[in-house]
């Protein structure tokens, strides 16, 4: 396994090692001490499965106070995956991060507590599977809207398939009250 840190400090891109052949292939999608050794000593408590159609875009989502490390990955199709930290007082306030996860590719993101997460779906179809590091708390989410100029997140599209939560995000200005604190640690 190989694991890339990328511009924003937490934020690693997993690169498994896959051993393929004419039967098919096979790899490891998480192994504990790998990744703590690499960077990400996380316990997972949940696993969140989606199916999206090309254009849809999901997030940018973030729970306040329970908040979620998210280790994403594309099990079909591809996704442009983002992370944005959003913790006030952070450096890295406002900066965001995106890569291409695919089934050809087997990339994952590593997205840690207190950033913004979202995809947006490239291929007609995909299937995304993510682990938590907490479990989902509807009563804690909030969203940041996906086009939030401030951000400056350049999404391979302009016009994309919002759900109505989404298309009703806040901008990183007005939700900046409820925006977790940076603590000096990814």
């Amino acid at each position: 396994m190989n694991f890339v840190p990328t511009e924003l400090p937490g934020v690693i891109i997993v690169e498994p090692r896959v051993f393929s052949d004419d039967r098919g292939f096979f790899l490891e999608v998480y192994h504990q001490k790998k990744f703590a050794e690499g960077g990400i000593p996380v316990s997972f408590v949940q696993d969140n499965h989606s199916k999206s159609c090309q254009g849809t875009l999901r997030g940018l989502h973030l729970q306040r106070t329970r908040a979620q490390g998210k280790l994403v990955r594309a099990i079909e199709g591809e996704i442009f995956d983002v992370a944005v930290d959003v913790r006030r007082g952070s450096p890295t306030f406002g900066k965001w991060v995106g890569v291409n996860l695919s089934s050809e590719n087997f990339k994952q993101l590593y997205v840690p507590p207190g950033f913004a997460h979202g995809f947006y779906v490239l291929s007609e179809m995909a299937q995304v599977e993510y682990k938590c590091t907490d479990f989902y708390a509807p009563e804690d989410e909030l969203t940041i809207l996906w086009s939030d100029a401030t951000l400056g997140i350049i999404w391979p599209t302009s016009a994309p398939i919002l759900s109505s939560k989404d298309s009703r995000g806040q901008s990183l200005n007005d939700a900046l009250s409820l925006l977790p604190q940076y603590g000096g640690q990814a």
